[in-house]
This record gives C-alpha cells, sequence and structure tokens, in this order.
C-alpha cells in the first residue's frame, strides 16, 4: 500500500504526517521551529529531521511514494533534502509555499485565495496549485502585518506605554507584564529586549484573553490586525472574485475574536465568495502528495 508524507514548515512548529492516498493517518511528529527565514540553519536541520523521525517511526519509508513540504523558505530545499538522504527517505520530494498547502487544507478547489496568520502573515491568489501572486509574507522585520508575532509586540508595545504613563492596568497590561516578569516601565522593556524577537509571537494569546473581558487595548489590537490582514488579501485578489477564500494559520484558526472580525470584512467585500477554514497544513501537503502519486499513475492522455 502507498503512502504518502506530508510536511508543514512553520515559524512555530514543524509537523510532518504520513498518511494513505485514501486520507487515513499511519504517522506524525511534531518539533520546533524550522522556517529557514527566520530560524538558525543549526535549529532548522535539527527541528525538521525530529519531526521526519517521529513521523517515520512506525512505517516502513519504502512504501512512501510522495512527498510535499510547505514553507515559507520554499526557495531553500536542502535542508529537507538532506534530512532524507541522511533518513533513508528515497521518494521524489517537492517544496511548495506554505500558502500553497494552507490552500490545499482548506479546500479541493483548483483556483481561490488563502490569507495565513501564524507567526507570520501572508495572502495568496492560487491557481492550478501554484501561486500566481502574493502579499506580504514579508517576515517580522519588513512585514508580517496582523500576525501572531505583529499582535504579541503590539502587545508588548501597548504594555511599556501603559507603564510610562502609570496608567491603571486593565486586563492585557496584567497578562503580558506577568508573561515577561517584569511589571515596571524600564524593566520590562529590558526584558523584552533581551528575549528573542519570534518569542513576542507567544504574547499573541494574551491578547485574546484579554478580549474576553472587553480590555480596550486587546480589542483595539485585534481590530487592527483584522483590517491589516483583509487589506493585505485585497492586494492579491481581484474585488469580484468569486472564488474560494481560505483562513489558515494558527491565528486565524485560533483566534475566535479575530477570525470573526476578518470574517464580517470578508463578507463585505467578497460577499459572493465562500470562505473557509483550513485544516493542519500538513494534511494539505499531504493531500498534494497523494495528488502526485495518482497524476503519475493516471495513463497518458487519460
Amino acid at each position: 500500500m502507498t503512502l504518502v508524507l506530508g510536511i508543514d514548515i512553520g515559524g512555530t512548529a514543524t509537523r510532518a504526517v504520513v498518511t494513505t492516498l485514501g486520507g487515513t493517518r499511519a504517522g506524525f511528529g511534531r518539533a520546533g521551529a524550522a522556517n529557514p527565514v527566520t530560524v538558525p540553519a543549526a535549529e532548522v536541520v535539527a527541528n525538521v529531521t525530529a519531526a521526519l523521525v517521529a513521523a517515520l517511526s512506525t512505517v516502513d519509508i519504502a512504501r512512501i511514494g510522495a512527498a510535499v513540504a510547505g514553507a515559507a523558505g520554499a526557495s531553500r530545499p536542502a535542508v529537507l533534502q538532506a534530512a532524507f538522504d541522511t533518513l533513508g527517505v528515497r521518494c521524489p520530494l517537492r517544496v511548495v509555499g506554505d500558502a500553497v498547502v494552507a490552500f490545499a487544507a482548506g479546500t479541493g478547489e483548483p483556483a481561490g485565495s488563502v490569507l495565513i496568520s501564524g507567526t507570520g502573515a501572508i495572502a495568496a491568489e492560487i491557481r492550478d496549485g501554484r501561486i500566481a501572486r502574493t502579499a506580504d509574507g514579508l517576515g517580522w522585520l519588513l512585514g508580517d502585518l496582523g500576525s501572531g508575532f505583529w499582535i504579541g509586540r503590539a502587545a508588548a508595545t501597548a504594555t511599556a506605554r501603559a507603564l510610562y504613563r502609570g496608567a491603571p492596568p486593565g486586563a492585557l497590561v496584567r497578562l503580558v507584564t506577568e508573561s515577561v516578569g517584569a511589571a515596571e516601565a524600564d524593566p520590562f522593556v529590558a526584558a523584552v529586549h533581551d528575549r528573542p524577537p519570534r518569542e513576542l509571537a507567544s504574547l499573541a494569546p494574551l491578547v485574546t484573553a484579554a478580549s474576553a473581558d472587553g480590555d480596550p487595548l486587546a480589542l483595539s489590537i485585534l481590530d487592527e490586525a483584522a483590517d491589516h490582514l483583509c487589506r493585505t488579501l485585497a492586494e492579491a485578489r481581484e474585488p469580484a472574485d468569486r472564488t474560494p477564500i481560505v483562513l489558515a494559520g494558527g491565528v486565524l484558526r485560533h483566534c475566535s475574536p479575530l477570525h470573526a472580525r476578518v470574517a464580517r470584512h470578508l463578507a463585505a467585500a467578497w460577499p459572493e465568495a465562500p470562505v473557509l477554514v483550513a485544516g493542519p497544513g500538513e494534511e494539505g501537503a499531504a493531500r498534494l502528495a497523494t495528488r502526485e502519486v495518482v497524476s503519475r499513475r493516471r495513463p497518458a492522455g487519460g
């Protein structure tokens, strides 16, 4: 029985899944971040290898007929290929943009749009299983507006300003200062700067939690994040487009108040387009790998 391997390489985690052609899971592995755009090379190698080792530990590697990996650094497949060679995986490997696997994780349609907000943020137009154009996806230093990193940084910024104003702390300020471990202005700023920048994304769930208490700082951050994400999508999608819109990434999938805000914007801007929520990216990658196996088996001209 032929198996396929799907890999999702993200800014927060790396996940690999082995499935049958029918989609039944046969193996799974998870490790730390391995996005080559933001993670040091040695850490990328270690985390990719760890996820693959776990996913492949329960299957016969020789039965894997195709593998697809989605990553923001899709132009750098060498690390993955090196891990495959080390582990003895001999099937064809295709590395695609994370937007391609996210779209496949939300719909079987060949064309449409995908809006991703995870650690980073990007929008893409998908045509025939390929990226036709993108907006944002520029990394934390240049963009990723409305992403988990952006939300976390906005939370840290709002907290620092509140501390310097001496304002009574609201829910968001209390949660963020507890997480950072400093409740005074100067020590707070120093503690934030002492952290690796990508760790600011860990503050994003605190914005969600504070918004549930009606915290005005948290609500304003989510409003701005939704505006950023919808403007990003508009850069990669025509106004009259009726094809599906897939929402993906951990932030859009799990932050209900942000999801609701974005969904309202999209319903107003593209009222005839179905709005879908993606499943896990590694499952989308496995579906793409399945299509490759099926395509190879299809008779020429069939």
